[in-house]
C-alpha cells in the first residue's frame, strides 16, 4: 500500500526574524495544507532547508509535523545524509518520533558508485521498518540512481518502496518503472512534469509549488487518477510558467518569496542561500498575479 497517492507538498522551514525555527508558523501551514487537500506533508527535505538544519533542529522539525499532522494526512521525513551512519541515524529517529515514512536523498558530494549507492539504502533499510521513498535529484547531488539499480534496491529491500524521479529524464523513469515489475511507487519530483509521469505509471508528486498551490496541485493529480486527463492537462499547463518563476533562482528561494508575497510570513532563509534578487522577483510576482495567488 502506497504511503501517499496524489499530491505531497514539500514544506518549507519558516524561520524567524533571528533565523530560529518558526514552529508557532509551521503549525499554520500544516493547517492550510490539510484544510486545502494535500495529502502528504514531506518535511526537512530540500525546499525545508534541511542541509542547514542542525542535528537537534531536524530531529525537532519532523517531531512537530508528525504532533501538528495529527495522522490527518501522512509525514513523510527527509533523512538522506551524504553519511551512511547519519542516514541511518536520521532515518531511525523520524520512525521513533512516528513519521509514517522517509524521504532519502541519493549522497550527495561523495558522487557514490552504484555498488556503493546499493550498499548505503540497503543498510538503512536494514535498520528501519519505515517505508523509504528514494530520491533521485542529479542536478544536486551529482550523484544519478540509475534503473538498474532501483530495480535491485526495491526487490531486495521490502521497505524501499517508492521513487521520488527528479532527473527530468522521462525516458529514465519509464526505464525504472518497467524494471521495478509494479513493485515501485514513482512521484514526480519535478512539478512541471506531473502528468507525464502520470501517464507512465506515477502515482503522485512531491511539490515545491503545492506550498502556495495546494488545492490546485492536489486537484491536478486527483483529477488524472480519476480519469479526467483533460482537467489535469489544463491544470498542468496553467502553472508551467509559474513553475519557471519557482526555479528561476535555486529552491527554496523563489517559494519563500511567493509565500512572503501571499502574506505567509516565512521568514528568510539560512545562509548560503539568500533572498531573491529583484529582477527575478518582478516576474515571479507577475506570474502570480496571471496564476490568480495575488
Amino acid at each position: 500500500m502506497a504511503i501517499f497517492t496524489g499530491s505531497g507538498v514539500a514544506i518549507v522551514t519558516p524561520m524567524k526574524d533571528n533565523l530560529d525555527v518558526n514552529y508557532d508558523k509551521l503549525e499554520e501551514l500544516i493547517e492550510f495544507h490539510v484544510a486545502n487537500g494535500t495529502d502528504c506533508i514531506i518535511i526537512a527535505g530540500t525546499t525545508g532547508e534541511s542541509s542547514t538544519l542542525t542535528m537537534e533542529e531536524h530531529r525537532n522539525v519532523i517531531k512537530a509535523a508528525v504532533d501538528f499532522t495529527k495522522h490527518r494526512i501522512p509525514v513523510v521525513a527527509g533523512t538522506g545524509s551524504n553519511c551512511t551512519r547519519t542516514a541511518i541515524q536520521l532515518t531511525k529517529e523520524a520512525e521513533e518520533d512516528g513519521a509514517d515514512g522517509a524521504l532519502i536523498v541519493t549522497p550527495y558530494y561523495n558522487k557514490a558508485t552504484q555498488a556503493g549507492l546499493i550498499s548505503h539504502y540497503s543498510q538503512i533499510a536494514s535498520e528501519t521498518k519505515l517505508p523509504i521513498i528514494l530520491y533521485n535529484v542529479p542536478g544536486r547531488t551529482g550523484c544519478n540512481l540509475l534503473p538498474e539499480t532501483v530495480a535491485t534496491l526495491v526487490k531486495e529491500n521490502d521497505n524501499i518502496v517508492g521513487l521520488k524521479e527528479a532527473t527530468g529524464n522521462m525516458a529514465q523513469a519509464s526505464k525504472t518503472l518497467n524494471l521495478c515489475d509494479g513493485k515501485l511507487e514513482m512521484y514526480s519530483g519535478e512539478d512541471g512534469l506531473v502528468v507525464p509521469l502520470l501517464s507512465i505509471g506515477g502515482i503522485g508528486v512531491i511539490s515545491v509549488i503545492a506550498n502556495i498551490a495546494p488545492q490546485q496541485t492536489h486537484d491536478m493529480v486527483a483529477s488524472y487518477l480519476a480519469g479526467d486527463w483533460e482537467k489535469a492537462v489544463e491544470l498542468q499547463m496553467k502553472s508551467l510558467a509559474l513553475v519557471d518563476a519557482l526555479f528561476s533562482e535555486v529552491n527554496p528561494i523563489p517559494v519563500k518569496k511567493a509565500m512572503n508575497l501571499m502574506g505567509m510570513n516565512v521568514g528568510s532563509l539560512r545562509a548560503p542561500l539568500c533572498d531573491m534578487g529583484d529582477a527575478a522577483a518582478a516576474v515571479l510576482e507577475q506570474e502570480m498575479k496571471k496564476y490568480g495567488l495575488l
